[in-house]
C-alpha cells in the first residue's frame, strides 16, 4: 500500500504500518528529518520513492552505538549517507574555530547530535554495521571534499574523503541524476565496483583506464600535500573541470589507487526540475521533533519557493560554483505557481511568501546562449570584474513570475529575500523588474553583497568593484524616493579574504563612515574545502595566475580586520586605535568627519592635598568620631558567609 501523504519510515513501527518486511535504500543524514525540498535528504529521498524503491530514513543516529545503525534492519540495495545541508565541521564551528552552541538543523537547536566529520563517521559505522554492502556518499560535504583538499580545521591537506569514509560512490553536486542511475544498477544486480560510468560521481581504482571519458590527471595527494604550488594548480583544474558541457573526468593519484571524477551531470531542465519540486513533500519537520521544540531551520524557508539553480556570479569564497555549479536553471511559471497556490492552503500561512529566489534570485536564465553549447569559458568570469560583452541580462522572464504570483487569491505580499546580484541588475537596460522590485518585494531592507570596496581584494573575491555597488545605491534610493518608500539597503561585508591587508580594511573603515551606515554583520572569512579562496588561503597563492597573494591568517589579525568594519561600537575602541597606531594611521583620530574615532580624554588631575594643623601638605588629619546616636544599627555585612544572615 502506498502511503504519499506520509513521512517516509524512521524506525520498524513505520515499516511495519506499511506493511513492509524488507525495504531497497537506508538514507543516513547529519540533519534532523525534515521533508521540505529545501533539505538535500528530502529531495533524494522522495526521487528514489517516486522511482518505485523503499526508502527509510535515519536522521541524526548515535554514532557511538552501532545499533542505532541497525535498527531499520539491512536494506537490499545499500546506504546513501549525507553529512547534513552543510559541511558538519562549519555546523559546528565558527569562523574562529570555536564551538558552536547551536544548531537549526537539529531539534531544539541543539548542537552536538552530529559527529564532526559527520559523513566519515557515519560509513564508517556502517561498513562496520553491515560488511560489504554499498556504500554512496553524496550532500554538500561529500561534494566539497572530493578531492584531496586542504581542511581549515586541522590546517593541513587532507585526502579525498571517499577513503577515509570506506565508501564505494561519492556523488557530488545536484544528486539526483546520479542516485537514479546508480539506484537502477544495484537494483539489477550490478556490483557496486563496476558501476565507473555514472556522471556526477567519483570512485577508486587500481587502474586508472577504467576511466570511460576524456580525463586529465593532477597532482597525487601526497604532491599536493606538501607542494603548495602543485596544491593550487590541482585545485583550479578541478574547478575548471566542473562544467556539464566541456568539464573532463579529472584524475587524482593517492598512494597506490586513483581517484576517479567522472565529468559533472548535466542539471536538470525545466520539466525535471518541475518534477522534482512537485514531488509529495509534506513541508515540515517529522511530528517526533514537536516534543523537542521543533527544527528551526523550517522556520525560513517553510513558506518560501525555490524557482532556480546554479549560479554563474562565480564568487570564490562560495561553494556554489563547486557544488551546483555556473549553469543556471529554472523551473516553469506554472510549476511555481501550483507551489504558491498550495502554500496558501498551509494552516499557518498568513499572505506572505518569504522567497520566490535560490542561489541568487534574479538569475532565470544561462548566462549567455554560448554556454548553452560551449560550455562556462575557462579563463572569464561572467560579471567580474567587469560585465562580459555577451551577458544576457534580461529579467523580463522573472519579473513576469512575479507579478503573476502577485495575483494569487491569499497572497499579500512576495518578498525577495535571498541573493540578488546588484550588477547583474544594472546590466538590464529595462528597468522594470527593479522599479517592481522596490514597489512589491522589499521587506523594509535589502541586503545584497559588495563584501568589500578595495578594488584587489574584490577581484580575489571574484567581486565587481565598489563603483557598480554605488551605481546601484543611488539608483535605489532614486527609487525609493520616487515610490515614497523608506527602505534601507543592507551590505554584506566580509573582513580578512585574502588579499585583504590592515590598510584594506582601514580604507574599508573610511568607506562605511563615508557612507553613513554601520552593518550591523560582518563575516570573517571562512576557508571551506574546495573553493578558490580557501585555496589563495593555504598556498599565499592566487591559482588563477600564481602570483602572490597577502593572507590574514593570525588570529589576532583577523579581529583587528573584524573590528574596523564596527568601529563604532565602544567595545571595540581598544582594537581599533591598536590597528591604527599598527598603521601608521593616527590622522583618523580626531575631530574631523573623516576620523573613526575621538581623541582619549585626559584623565582628570588629582586636587592637592590641603595642608595639615602643621602646615605641611600630606594627608588630611583624620576626622574626630562623630558621637554615637542612639539605637545606631552596626554596618552591613559586605560578604556573608554560609549560613549567615546580613543583621
Amino acid at each position: 500500500m502506498k502511503h504519499e501523504h506520509d513521512f517516509l519510515p524512521i524506525c520498524r513501527e513505520d515499516m511495519i504500518q506499511r506493511g513492509w518486511y524488507y525495504y531497497d535504500f537506508l538514507l543516513i543524514t547529519g540533519d534532523a528529518y525534515v521533508d521540505h525540498p529545501s533539505f538535500g535528504t528530502a529531495i533524494i529521498s522522495r526521487v528514489l520513492e517516486d522511482e518505485g524503491y523503499r526508502v527509510a530514513i535515519l536522521a541524526q543516529p548515535d554514532w557511538k552505538d552501532l545499533d542505532s545503525f541497525t535498527a531499520l534492519g539491512r536494506p537490499r540495495y545499500g546506504v546513501l549517507i549525507n553529512g547534513g545541508n552543510i559541511d558538519s565541521m562549519v555546523a559546528h564551528y565558527t569562523a574562529a574555530r570555536k564551538r558552536r552552541h547551536d544548531d537549526a538543523y537539529s531539534p531544539g537547536n541543539k548542537a552536538g547530535l552530529r559527529p564532526d566529520r559527520a559523513t566519515i563517521v557515519y560509513a564508517n559505522k556502517v561498513r562496520e554495521a553491515f560488511g560489504d554492502i554499498p556504500i554512496v556518499i553524496g550532500g554538500l560535504e561529500a561534494s566539497l571534499r572530493r578531492f584531496a583538499h586542504y581542511d581549515y580545521w586541522e590546517d593541513k591537506v587532507r585526502r579525498s574523503i571517499l577513503l577515509d569514509a570506506q565508501a564505494d560512490l561519492l556523488t557530488y553536486g545536484m544528486g539526483e541524476r546520479a542516485t537514479r542511475q546508480i539506484a537502477a544498477l544495484l537494483a539489477a544486480g550490478t556490483p557496486v565496483g563496476e558501476i565507473t560510468g555514472v556522471r556526477g560521481t567519483c570512485y577508486l581504482a587500481k587502474d586508472p583506464a577504467v576511466c570511460s571519458f576524456p580525463a586529465l590527471t593532477v597532482a597525487s595527494y601526497e604532491e599536493v600535500s606538501r607542494n603548495k604550488r602543485a596544491y593550487a594548480a590541482a585545485n583550479l583544474v578541478e574547478y575548471d573541470e566542473h562544467d556539464p558541457v566541456r568539464g573532463r573526468a579529472v584524475i587524482q593519484p593517492h598512494g597506490d589507487r586513483y581517484l576517479i571524477a567522472n565529468p559533472p551531470a548535466m542539471p536538470l531542465n525545466t520539466q525535471e526540475l518541475d518534477a522534482v519540486a512537485e514531488l509529495p513533500y509534506l513541508r515540515e519537520p517529522h511530528p517526533v521533533y514537536d516534543s523537542m521544540g521543533g527544527v528551526p531551520a523550517i522556520e525560513e524557508v517553510r513558506f518560501s519557493v525555490t524557482h532556480n539553480r546554479g549560479c554563474f556570479g562565480a564568487c570564490k569564497f562560495c561553494s556554489l560554483a563547486f557544488h551546483q555549479g555556473r549553469m543556471v536553471t529554472s523551473r516553469s511559471h506554472e510549476s511555481v505557481i501550483r507551489e504558491v497556490t498550495a502554500l496558501t492552503q498551509h494552516p499557518g500561512f498568513k499572505g506572505y511568501i518569504h522567497d520566490v529566489g535560490g542561489p541568487t534570485a534574479n538569475f532565470r536564465r544561462p548566462s549567455c546562449k554560448k554556454q548553452l553549447k560551449h560550455g562556462l569559458c575557462k579563463n572569464r568570469d561572467c560579471l567580474a570584474p567587469t560585465p562580459c560583452p555577451n551577458l544576457d541580462a534580461d529579467h523580463s522572464d522573472y519579473l513576469q513570475l512575479l507579478r503573476k504570483l502577485r495575483q494569487i487569491p491569499g497572497i499579500k505580499k512576495i518578498f525577495i529575500r535571498s541573493g540578488i546580484r546588484f550588477d547583474y541588475l544594472l546590466q538590464d537596460k529595462n528597468g522594470e523588474f527593479f522599479a517592481d522590485l522596490v514597489k512589491h518585494h522589499i521587506s523594509g531592507q535589502l541586503k545584497v553583497a559588495p563584501e568589500h570596496c578595495v578594488g584587489h581584494v574584490l577581484d580575489a573575491m571574484g567581486k565587481p568593484h565598489i563603483q557598480t555597488y554605488e551605481k546601484f545605491r543611488e539608483k535605489y534610493q532614486r527609487l525609493n524616493q520616487k515610490y515614497g518608500k523608506n527602505q534601507y539597503l543592507v551590505p554584506y561585508l566580509m573582513s580578512s579574504h585574502p588579499g585583504c591587508t590592515l590598510a584594506d580594511a582601514i580604507t574599508m573603515a573610511q568607506w562605511i563612515n563615508k557612507t553613513g551606515r554601520q552593518p550591523e554583520q560582518v563575516q570573517d572569512f571562512y576557508p571551506t574545502p574546495g573553493t578558490l579562496s580557501t585555496c589563495m588561503y593555504y598556498t599565499g597563492l592566487d591559482p588563477r595566475t600564481m602570483e602572490p597573494v597577502y593572507i590574514p591568517k593570525s588570529p589576532h589579525e583577523k579581529e583587528l580586520q573584524r573590528a574596523l568594519l564596527q568601529w563604532k561600537r565602544p567595545e571595540k575602541r581598544r582594537l581599533i586605535l591598536e590597528a591604527l597606531h599598527k598603521a601608521g594611521r593616527e590622522d583618523l583620530i580626531g575631530y574631523g568627519p573623516q576620523c573613526l574615532l575621538r581623541p582619549s580624554r585626559p584623565a582628570k588631575p588629582e586636587a592637592p592635598a590641603k595642608a595639615g594643623p602643621s602646615g605641611r601638605r600630606g594627608k588630611p588629619a583624620p576626622r574626630a568620631a562623630a558621637p554615637a546616636r542612639k539605637n545606631a544599627k552596626p554596618p552591613a555585612r559586605q560578604g556573608k558567609g554560609p549560613g549567615k544572615k546580613r543583621r
